[in-house]
């Protein structure tokens, strides 16, 4: 009898259970499809298409050039750190110290750090869904339990709000942390100041934490405002934020973000960070204090981009009877409903998802990815692609529903009247 080896038997299990990000199979797929020859539109895609601003890739050159390619503090460089507080308290009105602050490879490993350093198994975290996928599976990876609290889905004119009522339902004597991503990934939603407020209120009156993540916070269209959680006075009683370069600055492979926490806290998660990572790269800190001191004309420029690529995908999907599609707040992505089409054609939107790719070479991400159930009857598009792709590839898409509704009309029709 073959005898299993340790490394196959004594493998954590809990690794196994974990879902990847499926935005990264799909870029995958949609690279083999290329290779084969097929022109291919990817809307699956979570990072701007424009190249990093060039005065951060020479400042980087020029950190290169003068041999800054060691070890620096774990916690980020001194002037970076201080860099990162000025934008934050002249954007927001806060008064975060540069000691609060821990500079991470990414924004992914500060959500990390920040739930790690305080869910124990057994804990309960409240994730409003659909979510970006990292949090629930990192709070299963520690033996906790993510508890899904379902957005509002209000409909094309109104889009989707925090359900307040359910966030407060949800929580028990095991919940410790309330995590909030705003402007939100995947539905393009901006909460506003009162739902803000009322979150806050939840966590202070239930002496619970709240994780926020806010990566996407120059992302805003229609002359919208942040109501940011690192406004309120007394945030180090409650909060841990999240921030990071990669989308701001389109920077997504350079992989630079923070984590701020009081300051106490602050000091005691970096032990954590030095036994994972040692510190962040070297020479890309020195190109995020020239992204934050430098010119912010291009980012704005590219934030205008954006508004009108978004206007022109609505418009598109708008021409598609049976999709629903709010004017997204927030973020470069949209959140289209298709329930009423996948009822009619006797598809989940993972069955949707996958044909479009085979049969029209175009890659949308089902919003089952989003875990866990309340993204079932939507799919979620980046409009972080230049008009003409935008423009074809919701074409592709428009005939692949009319291909798959055909005959199928009344059907539609009743289920879009329901």
């Amino acid at each position: 009898m073959e005898i299993e080896p340790p490394t196959m038997k004594l493998f954590k299990g809990v690794i196994n259970s974990l879902r990847g990000e499926a935005g990264f199979r799909y870029i995958a797929r949609a690279r083999e499809i290329a290779r084969a020859g097929f022109k291919v539109i990817n809307f699956g895609v979570g990072q701007p298409d424009v190249p990093t601003f060039q005065h951060i890739v020479d400042e980087a050159k020029r950190a290169l050039d003068g041999g800054f390619t060691g070890y620096t503090e774990t916690s980020g460089i001194p002037e970076l750190r201080a860099a990162i507080a000025e934008y934050l308290n002249d954007r927001y009105g806060s008064d975060v110290k540069a000691d609060e602050l821990i500079v991470t490879p990414g924004a992914k490993p500060a959500i990390f750090l920040a739930i790690a350093s305080y869910i124990e198994p057994g804990d309960e975290v409240i994730v409003p869904e659909p979510s970006f996928p990292a949090y629930p599976e990192i709070v299963r990876f520690l033996g906790a339990k993510p508890v899904y609290v379902p957005l509002k889905w209000l409909g094309e004119d109104r889009g989707f709000e925090l359900d307040l009522d359910g966030i407060e339902r949800a929580v028990t004597n095991r919940t410790k942390m309330i995590v909030i991503n705003n402007p939100h990934n995947p539905t393009g939603a901006l909460f506003n100041s009162k739902q803000i407020d009322e979150v806050y209120r939840i966590a202070v009156e239930n002496k619970l934490l709240i994780l926020a993540d806010e990566i996407y916070d120059n992302f805003l269209y229609d002359e919208s405002r942040l109501r940011s959680f690192i406004s309120f006075a007394d945030w180090r009683d409650h909060l841990l934020y999240v921030n990071g370069f990669s989308k701001t600055f389109s920077m997504t492979g350079w992989r630079l973000g923070y984590l701020v926490a009081r300051g106490e806290v602050a000091s005691k998660i970096t032990r954590l960070a030095v036994n994972i990572w040692s510190c962040a790269t070297s020479f890309v800190q020195k190109a995020g204090i020239v992204a934050l001191k430098g010119s912010w004309k291009p980012i704005e420029d590219m934030i205008r981009l954006f508004e009108k690529r978004r206007n022109l995908a609505i418009e598109k999907l708008r021409e598609i009877k049976g999709v629903e599609v709010w004017p997204s707040k927030g973020t470069f992505y949209l959140f289209p409903y298709m329930g009423s089409i996948l009822r009619s054609i006797g598809m989940s939107s993972e069955q949707f998802v996958e044909q479009l790719v085979e049969r029209k070479h175009v890659i949308v991400l089902p919003g089952t990815v989003f875990p866990e159930r309340a993204g079932a009857e939507f799919i979620r598009i980046s409009f972080a692609l230049n008009d003409g792709a935008i423009a074809e590839g919701i074409e592709r898409l428009k005939s692949f529903i009319v291909e798959l509704t055909e005959g199928k009309e009344e059907k539609l029709q009743a289920s879009i009247n329901s």
